[in-house]
């Protein structure tokens, strides 16, 4: 088994920046690939960003690229997201996951095994 705890959410002006991490715990992640996703009020989850186990890789939706940043440290079972020049469209429940084999779509939900349970981003303009 895997816990994820999400952490860095809070409330920003537009145009500031958060910080979101990801800490997992248990059956070590290490050569897990990590996404994160989002999801608003009445909204579906969607794919924000993507990372393979050795950092070698990464993906974003085209709503967040140049603006968001995914990185991880392995050393420390960790996922980051920087996001800058956040909008108010960017708020939204943020949640990590991560799946036991690299294989599927990597912007679908189902693909995942194991999820955070999420941090609140709240943009205000």
């Amino acid at each position: 088994q895997v816990q994820l705890v999400e952490s860095g959410g809070g409330l920003v002006q537009a145009g500031g920046s958060l910080r979101l991490s990801c800490a997992a715990s248990g059956r070590t992640v290490y050569y897990s690939d990590m996404g994160w996703f989002r999801q608003a009020p009445g909204k579906e989850r969607d794919f924000v960003s993507f990372i393979t186990w050795s950092g070698g890789n990464t993906d974003y939706a085209d709503s967040v690229k140049g603006r968001f940043t995914i990185s991880r440290d392995n050393a420390k079972n960790t996922v980051y997201l920087q996001m800058n020049s956040l909008k108010p469209e960017d708020a939204a429940v943020y949640y990590c996951a991560t799946r036991r084999i690299s294989y599927g779509d990597y912007r679908n939900t189902v693909n995942y095994d194991y999820w955070g349970q999420g941090t609140q981003v709240t943009v205000s303009s």
